[in-house]
């Protein structure tokens, strides 16, 4: 079989169905991953083959400039880019920049199947022009297209306002891909599936599957491997939150751990560091370093909120605190709250006592370890993403 994967370009949107890809791959499927941007070198990087469908970097950059301002717009664009552009949040902009060469190398690589991801209407349509049956899949820990809230606020990742000059443009059906599933990846305590339920509004089967996390690779450090003698906590921004937030929240936190007898591991990637200081002694700053090379060792992770970081910690049943930034971040912390795998806090009004106070209750009281080793074991007991490949085409 031939599979076309379409996803979004950023890590937290596309990142987590690198797994499932590799699954399909591994049992002998031809796989296409469609993205652009940073992700298509991420994507190769993950071994995949991957189609960037806008390699013009500094004019997918200019493109993105526009959010949120329909005024720089320049005369005679398209209409959906002109729509695109009123929006804030980015996916419509995906939508309207992505679709048309997505459909085009959807043709050319002639696939059997459509899989894309749950924020990416533009697998939808490059599925409902190809006529092609397809899977949508979940990729977020956060919420899903099943919850009522979210159905209550319509499409948020693009719309008809986007949609609708790319069909009539494109000669894209109004009717909606022939979908084979919806995928949910949240452990059924969180919000997911225990076992298929059909869709209460189309039908369709939705099947849970466990989220396997993927952080990218890399040669391990020395110390990652090495006994600790005290609580390592980790701690990130993720690769958003510094860029548009800054780093104040770090110093906060890092100025709390240095008190506190624990090894500090600082994931920041990129950002810049300066405005912290001479980091405290206890306190290793790692820049961009995958998750999956220290988290297993960890007692906490603090960290913004993103899906993909919130979801880590479960899979390896760690105890987290969450700093909600923006988007879903706060809707992952609420999740995390309600199950007791960890506690949240404002960032905009978190103090180094604050976190101190926080840490503390999540390294000595033995309730959220627990919780989170509960859903850790609902994880494992979830169908693998090599099972969903063979169930597809059984």
């Amino acid at each position: 079989m031939r599979i076309f994967f379409a996803a979004a370009p950023a890590y937290g949107l596309m990142l987590p169905i690198v797994p499932l890809i590799w699954a399909a791959r591994a049992a002998g499927h031809e796989v296409l991953l469609a993205t652009a941007g940073e992700m298509a070198e991420v994507g190769a990087e993950a071994g995949l083959p991957v189609v960037d469908v806008h390699p013009d970097r500094e004019r997918w950059a200019a493109l993105m400039g526009l959010i949120g301002r329909p005024d720089a717009v320049p005369a005679g664009s398209p209409p959906e880019i002109v729509a695109a552009s009123r929006q804030r949040p980015p996916f419509a902009m995906f939508c309207a920049v992505m679709t048309e060469p997505t459909i085009a190398a959807a043709r050319a690589f002639e696939p059997d199947l459509i899989a894309y991801t749950g924020d990416h209407l533009t697998g939808t349509l490059t599925a409902s022009v190809l006529g092609l049956p397809a899977l949508e899949i979940g990729n977020r820990v956060g919420w899903s297209s099943r919850d009522a809230g979210w159905r209550a606020r319509g499409n948020p990742f693009g719309g008809e306002d986007v949609a609708g000059p790319l069909r009539a443009r494109l000669g894209i059906p109004d009717d909606p891909p022939r979908l084979v599933a919806r995928i949910d990846p949240r452990a059924p305590s969180m919000g997911g599936l225990a076992a298929d339920q059909p869709d209460d509004v189309d039908q369709v089967p939705w099947w849970p599957m466990q989220y396997v996390p993927y952080n990218g690779g890399t040669v391990l450090p020395a110390w990652a491997l090495e006994p600790q003698p005290r609580p390592m906590i980790g701690v990130t921004l993720g690769t958003v939150v510094p860029s548009v937030s800054g780093t104040s929240s770090l110093g906060v936190v890092v100025e709390a751990l240095a008190d506190l007898d624990v090894d500090v591991v600082l994931a920041a990637g990129k950002a810049d560091l300066s405005g912290l200081g001479q980091l405290p002694e206890n306190v290793r700053s790692v820049g961009y370093l995958p998750l999956s090379a220290f988290l297993p060792r960890c007692a906490v992770l603090v960290h913004h909120g993103g899906s993909g970081t919130t979801a880590a910690p479960l899979f390896y049943g760690v105890p987290q605190l969450v700093l909600p930034a923006f988007a879903d971040n706060p809707l992952s912390a609420q999740r995390v709250v309600d199950r007791g795998v960890g506690l949240s806090h404002d960032p905009a009004t978190i103090d180094p006592p604050t976190v101190r106070g926080l840490v503390d209750r999540l390294l000595h009281e033995p309730v959220f370890r627990g919780a989170a080793e509960d859903v850790r074991a609902e994880i494992a007991a979830m169908p693998t993403p090599a099972s969903i490949t063979q169930r597809l085409f059984a």
